[in-house]
């Protein structure tokens, strides 16, 4: 995939503007590209090579920008397997602001929770995921300008960006959850069997998203941090029926808590 030319198209348009983090923006979630002090917004069918968001929710815009004192680039909308995109698709972008010298990133989701002794509205910060996706992004010839052909995924998620996480937290009142995030392809949501299965293999939370990127950005040198935001139970513990007007009216109600919390973090990086 042409890198360069995504490259050269975005540095046209923010000249030399570096950012120091990524931040992607999950399902509801948009709340926090409010938060940015823009100073380019670029679309991303104006971009070479990338893919245009169809889920409903995500903007499918990337966001330059002051946040805390900081450059960042906010990718306000995600692209998912689901849509019909391509693994290298998905992460293209990532990729992309990794060339132009981006070296943390944030994830954000919107998620169902597995863990019984999770509500609706916590926040959970991932420490390890579970790939139910059945396919792994670097599948194929390995680009070794990129990463390595055989990536580590022992510290997936930054230690020392997830410490930073909890004591921000701790600073903001926000009683911080940890745990397991299990990636599936959706778009059909999971089944009370399906996670009644899941809680046995460990996960605490389920998501169709995040795992593909999370995967690329260690294997392109980022640092990682990822959050869920818990928008429904998922199947079979409450016995109520799951719908996407749910998971984005949580979103709406608490993007201004993650927000701020991915705000203290990045102002503490």
């Amino acid at each position: 995939m042409d890198y360069n030319a995504a490259c050269e198209a975005i540095r046209a348009v923010i000249n030399d503007f570096v950012p120091e983090a990524v931040v992607v923006l999950g399902s509801g979630l948009a709340g926090f590209a409010e938060k940015v002090d823009a100073v380019a917004v670029i679309p991303y069918g104006e971009i070479p090579g990338f893919a245009v968001s169809t889920a409903p929710y995500h903007a499918g815009r990337l966001i330059f920008g002051i946040v805390e004192g900081k450059r960042i680039a906010c990718m306000d909308g995600r692209l998912h397997f689901y849509e019909g995109y391509g693994m290298n698709e998905i992460v293209f972008p990532l990729r992309v602001l990794r060339k132009l010298g981006a070296e943390n990133i944030i994830f954000t989701n919107a998620s169902g929770g597995i863990n019984t002794s999770f509500s609706v509205g916590d926040i959970m910060l991932v420490e390890d995921h579970i790939n139910f996706q059945g396919r792994n992004v670097l599948i194929g010839k390995n680009d070794e300008e990129t990463g390595p052909r055989f990536p580590d995924m022992t510290y997936a998620y930054d230690k020392g960006l997830r410490e930073t996480a909890a004591e921000c937290a701790k600073r903001l009142g926000i009683n911080l959850k940890r745990g397991v995030y299990i990636a599936c392809t959706g778009p059909s949501y999971e089944t009370p069997a399906e996670i009644r299965a899941f809680r046995i293999l460990g996960a605490d939370a389920v998501g169709m998203s995040t795992v593909p990127e999370v995967i690329a950005a260690v294997h392109c040198g980022y640092r990682v941090l990822a959050f869920s935001l818990i928008t429904n139970m998922a199947a079979g513990i409450t016995g109520n029926k799951l719908t996407m007007e749910e998971v984005a009216e949580t979103g709406k109600r608490q993007s201004a808590v993650l927000g701020t919390l991915v705000s203290e973090v990045i102002k503490s990086c």
